[in-house]
């Protein structure tokens, strides 16, 4: 019904490779059965599910019209990654100052028809549209904002980018689908790291800087994938002692839970964040092991460091990989902390 919903409202129906459906389906009964979703989670989720398909739709037919997407190459991606609230936001926020790089934004990522420019990057119409959105979603979970930061020109995870294929931690992160989650750990990601990086092409045709700065914590579960589909990735991986990590994580879900749900157990949530967790550390443990170039592709990064010195940090990174660290992007980086 979704799907047909969706290409009526854009009349459209090359939905790309349709390997995305089973994760839809998964989704949908997971919503179904276990979120225990309000009157307004339903309709929110409907239109969320709704939006996602469209867009599949529109990149796709967007892609057609312009062969130069499909021709666009993905050049040493940084990625940042690791469990969450272990200083990656902040992380990849300080990373994306380097003119050398270009995150994604909410913004762009939300609304990419067509795609940003570089000359109105910071002007688009599309900015407001999608502010208004952001302030939606702290009347829907107050509190949320002082938890993780939104906002139209922030650096966008890759979650979103990976929401059109429907195997995506936006979900497991918004609303209680731990059997969802779980099925997702075990699946073979390769047409969801297409789909990444398709979206990514799209979005760089028109404005592109030396390389992508891309971040979301459940990359650690994927990392064979994702180096498959990026050979030349760069890889930052932050720690911090899991239980402390736990606490922090359980309360942004009960947060985002609760604009969805009228029906929160915060035990219940504690609990199912503690497993799905602990599985995606130890995915992303075991596929480490078998790696031969794991030291020089990974560099490892200290919660306690990134809150004593991030610049520091992002210092000996640069070094690691080689990349570039000139005292302008010091600067940019140093007064975006400032700030």
């Amino acid at each position: 019904a979704l799907i047909s919903k969706a290409r009526k409202q854009t009349a459209l129906s090359d939905l790309g490779d349709e390997s995305f459906i089973p994760a839809l389906e998964k989704l949908a009964d997971s919503l179904e059965t276990q979120a225990r979703l309000s009157q307004l989670g339903r309709i929110a989720v409907h239109g969320m599910l709704l939006d996602n398909l469209k867009l599949r739709l529109e990149l796709t037919e967007y892609r057609k019209q312009r062969p130069e997407v499909a021709q666009q190459n993905i050049t040493r991606p940084l990625f940042v990654l690791g469990l969450p609230r272990t200083g990656t936001t902040i992380l990849y926020e300080l990373l994306a100052q380097d003119p050398a790089h270009r995150a994604p934004s909410t913004w762009e990522v939300a609304q990419p028809i067509p795609p940003a420019m570089r000359e109105t990057f910071h002007t688009d119409p599309r900015i407001a549209e999608v502010e208004e959105s952001v302030k939606k979603m702290e009347l829907l979970a107050p509190g949320f904002q002082a938890i993780h930061a939104m906002g139209a020109e922030l650096p966008q995870e890759c979650v979103a980018l990976l929401a059109p294929h429907f195997i995506s931690d936006q979900f497991g992160v918004s609303f209680h689908v731990p059997e969802y989650r779980h099925w997702t750990l075990e699946q073979d990601m390769t047409a969801a790291y297409q789909w990444h990086k398709k979206f990514l092409q799209h979005l760089q045709v028109d404005y592109m800087e030396q390389r992508w700065v891309l971040k979301t914590p459940p990359h650690l579960a994927y990392l064979d994938t994702l180096i498959n589909q990026y050979p030349d990735a760069a890889i930052v991986q932050t720690h911090r002692a899991p239980m402390d990590v736990l606490g922090s994580i359980a309360s942004l879900s009960c947060t985002l839970h609760s604009a969805f749900s009228d029906d929160i157990d915060p035990m219940v949530i504690g609990q199912a964040e503690a497993d799905y967790f602990a599985e995606m550390l130890r995915l992303g443990m075991q596929q480490r092991d078998a790696m031969s170039d794991e030291n020089s592709r990974i560099f490892d990064v200290q919660f306690e460091d990134i809150l004593s010195d991030p610049i520091a940090v992002i210092e000996k990174l640069y070094e690691h990989f080689g990349f570039e660290f000139s005292d302008k992007v010091r600067v940019a980086m140093q007064s975006y902390l400032n700030n």
